[in-house]
């Protein structure tokens, strides 16, 4: 099976936390040797069994992209630059189209990336994530990417089941929509906490820090942190936010230090967020490495967490409060944690299971076998 992926986002290094997760969907697509994979992609690190397409210019101008936020930041800031680089990019990622034309199959990763492939007839499948949820509030997007799906054999696949309904309703009659959840990656499942007596409970927020990513946080969290509970902010600020001073702000992380410094010592995951998300993909791994979830109840939440089973869903900063209190108890967090384990494990599984779906998929718009 020949499959040609297309992706804005991938890690440049292993303390990049950009794309991380397509990274580790090609490295799990590329261990069955009857995939012949090649990628379109920001450069970083890949197998050595994958063909790596764009030219040296091309990949310098994606390298470029992402440090400056990447296409769905630029999109959002509606800015001449960031329309200046919707273009750009459509206009690579056609030029990649025509000059490699014979995979079986492209693997298209966010909906806006489908547009390019005008005028072909490859069968497609596409990945979806919340963000491309924003897009299609653009008006003519969904006429335009209707378009470029009815020329072709495509199944749109979103990483969250909440997303399909919304996604049959748009596009039902010219693809097949059906929800295939990514992996999470072994060693989260090996992390083992690490309790010590009287020290603070740490309360951890992995995320963008923009004012969506960040949500009530700081008006819900006012006056609940101090001296027993702790609350500490990892990732990379892209937005001018201020961060009050009883928030312990880290910067930008990776996922090592994640497992062996953070995740071990923390009483519990964190996510308030108003952001487009699709099922957040840090939120899987804090749940596979035993941490109990305290977060918004967004539909992308509600998918995950189940309320004092796995973690807390909150609307409000009363509900909120009684999450931290309710959760501040060993019992009720080390049960939450257990199940939120046991929940990942079952529902979701590995990256080698995601890609055992994906394989499905392929077979299924393509009618080829292997």
């Amino acid at each position: 099976m020949r499959v040609t992926m297309v992706s804005t986002s991938y890690p440049f290094d292993p303390e990049d936390w950009r794309g991380r997760f397509i990274k580790e969907m090609v490295y799990a697509l590329a261990e069955d040797r009857a995939v012949e994979l090649s990628l379109w992609a920001p450069p970083g690190k890949i197998p050595d069994n994958v063909a790596y397409r764009p030219t040296a210019a091309e990949a310098a101008w994606l390298k470029d992209l992402l440090a400056r936020g990447g296409i769905a930041h630029l999109i959002r800031s509606r800015t001449p630059r960031g329309f200046e680089a919707v273009f750009k990019l459509l206009w690579l990622l056609r030029r990649n189209c025509l000059r490699k034309p014979e995979a079986d199959v492209a693997h298209v990763n966010w909906l806006q990336n489908v547009l390019p492939f005008w005028g072909t007839s490859i069968p497609a499948v596409v990945s979806v994530l919340g963000t491309d949820f924003g897009l299609l509030r653009v008006p003519g997007v969904t006429g335009l990417i209707r378009t470029v799906l009815r020329q072709r054999e495509c199944l749109i696949a979103p990483n969250a089941d909440w997303m399909v309904p919304e996604l049959e309703k748009r596009f039902g009659d010219v693809a097949r929509v059906r929800a295939i959840p990514f992996g999470v990656d072994d060693r989260w499942f090996s992390v083992k906490p690490i309790r010590t007596p009287g020290a603070p409970r740490q309360w951890l927020v992995v995320s963008r820090v923009t004012e969506k990513k960040i949500g009530p946080l700081f008006s819900w969290g006012e006056g609940l942190f101090g001296t027993d509970d702790e609350l500490h902010l990892l990732g990379p600020m892209q937005e001018d936010l201020s961060i009050p001073g009883w928030v312990r702000y880290h910067g930008p992380t990776h996922p090592d230090a994640l497992e062996s410094e953070w995740f071990p010592r923390a009483a519990g995951l964190i996510s308030v967020s108003r952001h487009d998300e699709g099922r957040p993909q840090v939120i899987l791994e804090a749940m596979a490495a035993r941490l109990p979830i305290l977060a918004s109840a967004i539909p992308a939440h509600r998918n995950v967490v189940r309320h004092m089973e796995t973690g807390w869903l909150a609307s409000s900063r009363e509900e909120f409060a009684g999450g931290l209190e309710w959760l501040a108890r060993p019992d009720h967090n080390e049960a939450a944690g257990a199940s939120a384990h046991d929940w990942v494990r079952r529902e979701i599984g590995t990256w080698r299971d995601c890609a055992d779906r994906y394989k499905t998929a392929y077979r299924m718009v393509t009618g080829v076998e292997g």
